[in-house]
């Protein structure tokens, strides 16, 4: 729970401002409440669990009521690889739009990954390098077997 969280809560209990404040404070200083610490749990969560980028994410510590500055230094601690990441995440994605037609897969995908978070850019060469791979056999397609006669 953030502290922005934590302060609705107390203040949904009727508890007036400065009551709030102290409880606010006791809660931080017994370790109850980090902002920091939460931001690096999510962040780790959104990334290994929900394959989200750096835009997802800041939106979604945002809504929780983290400030800017705890979002932007936990962001800071992830490895630039929002390329990666988003090539991954459009592989197990492009797998199931075989059977479309090219124009409406890439559109699908380049959709999924921005609701991910991932910038324009990132999304459609992703999607691209995905669905290249996916419809031709590209390099993570697996063993090929070839007739020796």
């Amino acid at each position: 729970m953030s502290i922005s969280e934590a302060r609705q809560v107390l203040r949904g209990a009727g508890l007036d401002g400065s009551a709030i404040s102290d409880v606010i404070e006791d809660f931080c200083r017994r370790g109850y409440l980090d902002d920091a610490a939460l931001a690096g749990v999510l962040v780790r969560s959104g990334v290994d669990r929900k394959g989200q980028g750096r835009v997802a994410l800041s939106r979604a510590l945002a809504q929780r009521g983290i400030p800017r500055e705890v979002i932007d230094s936990a962001l800071e601690e992830l490895p630039d690889d929002d390329d990666e990441r988003a090539l991954e995440f459009a592989r197990t994605k492009a797998r199931s739009m075989t059977r479309l037609d090219p124009d409406a897969a890439l559109r699908r995908l380049v959709g999924q990954l921005s609701r991910r978070g991932y910038n324009g850019a990132v999304a459609m060469k992703a999607a691209k390098v995905a669905l290249r791979e996916a419809s031709f056999g590209g390099a993570t397609s697996g063993v090929r077997f070839v007739d020796s006669d």
